[in-house]
């Protein structure tokens, strides 16, 4: 029986990053034809870049382009050979810290490269062009869970700001045009493959070499971390439905639902790896939130889902984490 999937074609923007990744891979395990683009940058080490790269090209269903977003000429080519009918935009410059110092690295990638990215999509009549914002829009709240409804006009850092940007832009567009696009905000992804500059990797590399490690707020950070193949058991079913609405505009959580201690996500490496961490606690950094809590209700509800998608509880996902973390960098 021949798999439908192949005859639908999907561009995934960011593809050597983590999210963007981990959603190649799967969805030409399931038999799309996906077309890969990534500038394959430097903020992190570009050899994790090359290894999540060679594992995609394996796949006869998978094409690559090095492109930057913030070029569009190149970006137009794409478009005009590939012909693809969706576009999950994860492609953008990461990192909360990083960008309170270098703003305009993060214009031109979050801002101009999302524009260029949304204008195109409309200009090639994308069915449903989705894109990752991020739970740092929601800035410093006091009420939780955090919903899709609440004011997010008042972002800690130049990151969220970007992010929020681009949710005002994709609105404008749906309202404008009728274009049917999806927000997703993200809260603290993890998993296998994920990148350097994440807590979990510089927890996990630290304490595996006996150096101290830096606990901002001293420790009291409450985060909503969410495993990647959560997002996965998800991200076909959005593909397929975008709005319906006269504005076909939609921003959805992505999250576990649940909100831990930063502590205890230490405590649970420290157990994987059979070592104690040497602690610096330090005060509270520019930019960062103390709390994020997803509420999932309104995903649940709009793709008809029983249940929220919990794939790992946060035990299970470190420990896979760690495995995989002793297996790559044994090498």
């Amino acid at each position: 029986m021949e798999n439908k999937n192949k005859k639908i074609k999907i561009l995934v923007t960011g593809c050597v990053g983590f999210i963007g990744f981990h959603v190649c891979n799967f969805l030409t395990n399931k038999g799309f034809h996906v077309i890969g683009i990534d500038n394959i940058n430097t903020y992190y080490d570009i050899k994790l870049k090359k290894d999540r790269l060679k594992i995609l090209n394996l796949r006869k269903n998978f094409n690559f382009h090095k492109v930057d977003i913030s070029d569009s000429l190149k970006l137009k080519k794409v478009f005009k050979k590939e012909k693809f009918e969706y576009v999950l935009h994860f492609a953008a410059q990461a990192g909360v810290r990083f960008s309170i110092y270098n703003p305009k690295v993060y214009f031109k990638s979050n801002v101009e490269g999302f524009f260029n990215m949304i204008n195109l999509s409309l200009e090639k009549k994308i069915k449903h062009f989705i894109f990752a914002s991020s739970s740092s829009v929601y800035g410093d709240q006091k009420n939780f869970p955090l919903k899709e409804n609440f004011n997010t006009d008042k972002p800690k850092s130049f990151y969220a700001a970007t992010k929020k940007s681009n949710e005002v832009m994709a609105y404008s567009y749906s309202s404008i045009y009728g274009m049917k696009n999806t927000a997703l905000r993200f809260f603290t992804l993890y998993g296998p493959f994920g990148r350097p500059d994440m807590a979990i990797f510089k927890f996990t590399d630290s304490i595996s070499k006996n150096k101290k490690i830096e606990l901002f707020n001293n420790g009291n950070h409450l985060r909503d971390f969410t495993h990647i193949d959560t997002f996965l058991l998800l991200v076909e079913k959005l593909i397929m439905k975008p709005g319906k609405k006269k504005n076909p505009f939609n921003v959805f959580n992505i999250g576990n639902g649940k909100s831990e201690k930063l502590i205890k996500f230490i405590n649970l490496i420290e157990e994987n790896l059979k070592k104690k961490s040497k602690i610096i606690k330090k005060p509270l950094q520019r930019g960062d939130v103390i709390k994020t809590h997803s509420s999932v209700d309104k995903i649940i509800k709009y793709l008809l889902l029983k249940n929220k998608p919990i794939t790992k509880d946060l035990k299970q996902g470190i420990k896979e984490y760690v495995n995989w973390y002793k297996s790559y960098y044994s090498k």
